[in-house]
């Protein structure tokens, strides 16, 4: 990885620390995009004293704010000509029904909406790459989620894991659908379950609230570097340099549901998110 620029999405705790931490090891210069300046900052601190490498820089991107995804990256290709590796690491799950500045229930907001923006916006600088990878960090959980499009805000019937596993099934729809698009262009786009791992994402980013659980099942999660694992592997392997569209679990390409494979749904979705980022 020496001399590639890798972004990492959600960089300041769990998988997207590990991985930024790792990608930084291996010699890549690593953007780590975060939400929360004093978070990001304290994260920069750990990753540059456990990497040993001073080729990380903090920017700032509010997943959740159709703006701040742009402001994102109108300064990020204004500095960087090439991206050879995005990671769309970042991921939320309500514990209760809420809505991003856009007016998006947050899971689907957040976990599928603003990864989808942020690569579109950022496809050019990948495709400059000698070999463009984006790698998206989905979840086995996408086995019982349904679009549920024609409630988008779910107004009814919320509950955390229908919410969750809806954004988690967009990821992959997303993932498929850009691998068909990016077909014959040097950029691939992966999937990948993490497995069970014990980060911070059920937690309330601004009151705190479901710490105490987390620490408590901690115990029965995977650390986040073992959660990391196949993302660092899918951004870095040689191997994998014509490998498109796939969904990986630990390092292995795994059998999707028929509702995660269908080309339809995946189309109607890519339809409604340019709509909704006005990409269209």
């Amino acid at each position: 990885m020496k001399g590639k620029t890798v972004l990492v999405t959600g960089a300041n705790s769990g998988m997207g620390l590990a991985t930024t931490v790792e990608m930084a090891r291996r010699g890549a210069h690593v953007i780590m995009a975060c939400r929360s300046r004093q978070r990001g900052e304290e994260a920069l601190a750990e990753a540059v004293r456990q990497s040993g490498s001073d080729q990380i820089r903090l920017m700032l991107c509010d997943l959740g704010s159709f703006a701040s995804i742009r402001a994102f990256a109108e300064e990020f290709t204004a500095g960087y000509p090439v991206l050879d590796v995005l990671i769309n690491n970042a991921g939320v799950v309500a514990i209760r029904r809420e809505l991003t500045s856009d007016g998006y229930e947050q899971d689907l907001g957040v976990n599928h909406l603003g990864h989808f923006l942020l690569t579109m916006l950022l496809l050019d600088r990948l495709k400059h790459a000698e070999q463009g990878r984006i790698v998206v960090v989905a979840s086995g959980a996408y086995k019982i989620g349904k679009l549920h499009l024609e409630d988008h805000t779910l107004s009814r019937g919320f509950n955390p894991a229908k919410a969750y596993a809806r954004s988690k099934l967009a990821n992959i729809l997303f993932t498929r659908e850009l691998a068909a698009q990016l077909k014959g262009t040097r950029v691939t786009v992966n999937c990948v379950h993490p497995g069970a791992v014990g980060t911070s994402i059920g937690v309330n980013r601004e009151t705190g609230f479901g710490r105490s659980l987390l620490k408590l099942l901690s115990y029965f999660f995977l650390t986040p570097e073992k959660g990391a694992d196949t993302a660092i592997y899918l951004a870095a392997a040689p191997e994998l340099s014509e490998v498109s569209g796939q969904y990986y679990y630990r390092r292995e390409i795994k059998e999707l549901s028929p509702r995660a494979k269908n080309t339809e749904e995946a189309a109607r979705l890519w339809k409604w998110s340019l709509e909704q980022t006005g990409l269209n």
